[in-house]
C-alpha cells in the first residue's frame, strides 16, 4: 500500500511539473500575441484612441515591454516553483522499487532548473531588458546573446520536459 501511495503521488508531482512547464511556454508565447491582436484590433475605444495619442510604434513597444516583464517574473517564479515540485517526486520515487532510472532522470530534471535558475535566467533578464525599447534595424549588440541564451534556454526546458514524461510513463506504466 506504501508503494502505491508513494507512486500516486509521484505522479501527480510529476503532472503538476510537467502541465506547468507547458502552461509556462503557452503563457509566455501568449503574452506577446495578444500585443499584435490588440495592436491590430483594439476591442475598446478608449484602448484605440489612447494608442492614437500615444503613436502606434511607442503604444506597442510599451505594450511589448510590460509583456516582457511579466514574462520575466513568471519565469523566475516558475524556476524556483520547480524546486520544491522536483524534491517532492524526488522523494517519492526513492520510495518506490526499481527506480534508479526515474531517480536519475529527476536529478537531471532538478540539475537543469537549476544550472536555468542560476546561470540562464539572470543573465538573459538583464540582456533582455538591456536591449528594451532599442530599435531593432541594425540589431543592437545584445540581441544574439538574447537569441543564445534563449535558444539555450528552450532546449534545455525541452530536455526537462522530455525526462519528465519518460519519468511519468515509467510511473504509470510500472508495476508494483
Amino acid at each position: 500500500m506504501q508503494v502505491r501511495t508513494a507512486r500516486h503521488w509521484a505522479i501527480l508531482c510529476m503532472a503538476a511539473w510537467l502541465m506547468g512547464t507547458v502552461l509556462m511556454a503557452i503563457v509566455a508565447t501568449q503574452n506577446f500575441y495578444t500585443i499584435y491582436r490588440l495592436m491590430a484590433s483594439p476591442a475598446h475605444p478608449v484602448f484605440a484612441a489612447d494608442i492614437e495619442k500615444l503613436g502606434h510604434d511607442a503604444a506597442f513597444d510599451l505594450l511589448y515591454y510590460f509583456s516582457s516583464e511579466l514574462n520575466r517574473l513568471y519565469f523566475q517564479y516558475w524556476n524556483v516553483a520547480q524546486l520544491p515540485m522536483g524534491i517532492a517526486a524526488l522523494w517519492l520515487v526513492v520510495k518506490i522499487p526499481a527506480s534508479e532510472n526515474a531517480k536519475r532522470q529527476i536529478i537531471a530534471m532538478l540539475g537543469i532548473v537549476l544550472f536555468l535558475t542560476l546561470l540562464i535566467t539572470p543573465r538573459m533578464l538583464t540582456v533582455g531588458r538591456s536591449i528594451d525599447f532599442v530599435p531593432r534595424d541594425p540589431p543592437p549588440d545584445g540581441l544574439r546573446t538574447f537569441g543564445l541564451l534563449h535558444a539555450t534556454y528552450s532546449v534545455f526546458d525541452g530536455i526537462e520536459l522530455i525526462l519528465g514524461i519518460i519519468v511519468t510513463l515509467w510511473l504509470t506504466k510500472s508495476k508494483d
